[in-house]
């Protein structure tokens, strides 16, 4: 007798019932996807979505404070601390005591931090024309503009 798993053949559409209905379902399979993409297109380079992220605001932001950096991430400060932590085990950034307050470090990126993130933005660009090939101009645009306003 069939186990009941094997009562559906493999390629049969699956009902997704009320998923089609809602955002959140669609947004988790289309960062699964954007991830799956993000992982192949930065393959070799040790660089998660959120290390790039990282990288990124203290590229943009030189001097950036932990705390800044946690509020622009939307993560907890050990989270934070964890990842800057790797990081600047890897040599990418470096911590000094901020000028303004000594309790608080400035962060910046390294000279290998500088050279990898430029690497690691070449592939993200190329990345972002993978992911969004289906899409117009006009309706990349529209995506950015409501998921900037769902966020």
């Amino acid at each position: 007798m069939a186990s009941p798993r094997a009562a559906r053949p493999a390629a049969q559409a699956l009902d997704r019932g009320v998923l089609e209905e809602l955002l959140g379902y669609h947004l988790r399979r289309s960062q699964v996807a954007v991830f799956q993409d993000f992982a192949q297109a930065m393959d070799g380079m040790e660089l998660t979505p959120g290390q790039f992220g990282v990288l990124a605001l203290i590229q943009a932001n030189p001097g950036l404070s932990q705390s800044a950096l946690g509020q622009a991430m939307g993560v907890d400060r050990s989270t934070v601390v964890a990842v800057i932590d790797k990081l600047e085990g890897r040599g990418l950034v470096q911590r000094a005591a901020a000028a303004n307050d000594r309790r608080s470090n400035a962060l910046r990126l390294s000279a290998e931090g500088m050279r990898r993130f430029a690497t690691a933005l070449k592939r993200v660009y190329g990345h972002e024309r993978q992911i969004t090939k289906r899409l117009s101009a006009g309706e990349r645009t529209q995506l950015l503009n409501l998921l900037r306003r769902v966020g």
